[in-house]
């Protein structure tokens, strides 16, 4: 299905004063009104949404974060954070999908290295996005097996990627590699140097749309100025937490979507069991209880996500001024896992009382329903809940400081699973 929008969504006008939260919601609410009316479709028929990405390109939601005085729409952190909450009610697998890119333009913008912005920005509000190679199988956790290398004179890459998240979408992917030294580097490569290859093979039951497939570098030449020394630790400053708060966004904006789904569906039903307690669905007491509940729990999620912004809106304040030590990177990403539990949770636990508002019908395949249940499981699967809050408790207990970094690998003691 095409993605069109009735009317020029244009930029928003003003000084370097932050927009409105009003002003880019009400900016960006057709193209998100869009985006929900394909969404159906698309996961019907596993189109992956480049009409979608696109249209998020031109409408210049990819570059919000961006600094006015660059031509973005200089929305705070904890703006771009709402944004990315409301499209994930409309597909969840666009947020997940630009999650490299959100990370890479917060890093940017909120980062010391003005040659670095001058560099990439102009390139974000002309409409480039960034994605993600970093997982790999058989590694050790920290490490990669890819390897940035000299060879006659030039720099080259090799390796392999799994769950490259949105890569499929982008211009940019952004790699991690290790070098001859032992080095672990960022890389930034264009999609269509020779030597890449993108395939389209994520096969998980949920999050289906967010190009998650195998990116395979075979001596990709690589621009020097587009290594980044650094190497690719998230768990520096907030970075952790921000990454973590892209996926807790997605959950919300499931919960959200949840929610409306739920009262959509039964305003319009009509049919009702003769064991049912209401003259109509609508006036059914029972089923207006599990309505009540499903949306008292998607406003304690919003709550928790407005807190979890706040959080990484005063990380990022102390990072800039040089004050987030490792004890505030902790405490700010113990925060962002109790956050995480709560949410994935819940998020699972709404999604499933989806269904006790009707009968059979909620189970079609053409309303997909169940979508929302598929997309909060894997989504939950990122940093093992399980995992999550074994590490908070510890931390609360000892101070252990073990909520970050987080890295993954095969196991030291059999390696059987990648």
């Amino acid at each position: 299905m095409t993605i069109s929008l009735e009317r020029t969504v244009t930029s928003v006008p003003g000084s370097a004063q932050p927009p409105r939260t009003k002003d880019l919601l009400e900016r960006f609410a057709p193209v998100f009104g869009a985006i929900t009316a394909t969404t159906i479709e698309s996961e019907a028929t596993r189109t992956l949404a480049h009409q979608a990405v696109a249209l998020l390109k031109d409408s210049g939601f990819t570059a919000i974060r961006v600094p006015q005085e660059f031509g973005g729409a200089g929305a705070t952190l904890t703006q771009s954070l709402r944004l990315l909450r409301e499209l994930g009610a409309a597909d969840s697998n666009l947020v997940q999908a630009l999650r490299a890119h959100f990370t890479t333009v917060e890093t940017l913008v909120s980062g010391s290295d003005a040659e670095a912005r001058e560099h990439w920005l102009p390139r974000v509000v002309a409409g480039d996005v960034f994605g993600n190679a970093t997982t790999e199988k058989g590694n050790k956790p920290g490490t990669n097996s890819t390897v940035l290398s000299k060879e006659k004179g030039r720099t080259v890459l090799n390796g392999t990627k799994y769950y490259s998240t949105g890569s499929l979408y982008a211009d940019w992917i952004k790699v991690s590699a290790d070098t001859s030294t032992g080095e672990s580097v960022r890389v930034s490569v264009h999609r269509d140097t020779p030597g890449v290859e993108l395939v389209d093979d994520w096969d998980g039951f949920g999050q289906r749309l967010t190009a998650s497939g195998t990116t395979r570098f075979t001596n990709v030449e690589v621009n020097p100025e587009n290594i980044d020394a650094s190497g690719g630790v998230e768990g520096v400053g907030y970075g952790a937490a921000y990454v973590q708060a892209i996926l807790l966004v997605a959950l919300g904006g499931i919960a959200r979507a949840v929610r409306r789904d739920a009262v959509d569906y039964v305003r319009g039903r009509e049919r009702a069991f003769s064991h049912g307690v209401g003259d109509s669905p609508q006036r059914d007491p029972l089923v207006q209880e599990v309505v009540g509940r499903i949306s008292s729990t998607v406003f304690a999620i919003d709550a928790v996500l407005d807190t979890v912004g706040a959080h990484l809106a005063e990380a990022a304040v102390l990072s800039t001024a040089g004050q987030l030590d490792a004890e505030a990177t902790a405490e700010l990403d113990t925060k962002l896992s109790e956050a995480q539990i709560f949410v994935v949770e819940q998020t699972l636990d709404v999604a499933n009382r989806l269904f006790e508002v009707g009968g059979a019908s909620a189970a079609s395949e053409t309303r997909r329903l169940d979508r929302h249940w598929r997309n909060a499981r894997v989504l939950g699967q990122h940093n093992p809940v399980i995992y999550r809050a074994r590490a908070v408790g510890q931390q609360r207990l000892t101070g252990d400081q073990l909520t970050t970094p987080i890295y993954v690998g095969t196991s030291t003691t059999n390696g059987a699973n990648a």
